[in-house]
């Protein structure tokens, strides 16, 4: 990889989903959009600085699972000791889950490095 290259990737956002809740494939997509969207927004207001190099680099974005409310709510807290833009996504109960239901969350967009460090264990959807 080149420097140009990696400077490209040196920020990212990730997506993390409960796989323990067997929602559908689309109903994933839409929960891992929403924790997108939503963190994008919440970094935008709290560290636009950071969010203004991500999204004129590359944009990054990673999908990873959890199995459990336990797990997701565990990476929630991390996220927030490192300070870095999260967005906790619960549903509204219109389809496949009752209302309310936790189901993903968003992490950053930050320097990658650091994100890492809340969700390199993790493994992708």
């Amino acid at each position: 990889m080149t420097s140009a290259t990696s400077k490209a990737y040196e920020y990212k956002m990730v997506m993390v989903i409960r796989t323990d809740l067997k929602m559908s494939k689309g109903k994933m997509i839409v929960q891992a959009c929403h924790a997108a969207v939503e963190s994008s927004e919440v970094a935008k207001r709290e560290n636009r600085e950071i969010w203004k190099k991500w999204k004129n680099g590359s944009s990054k974005k990673v999908a990873l699972r959890v199995e459990s409310l336990e797990e997701l709510l565990e990476l929630y807290n991390n996220t927030l000791q490192l300070k870095v833009s999260c967005a906790l996504i619960k549903d509204a109960g219109l389809t496949e889950l009752p209302p309310g239901t936790t189901t993903a969350l968003g992490i950053g967009p930050d320097k990658s490095e650091i994100i890492d460090k809340i969700t390199g264990q993790l493994q992708l959807i």
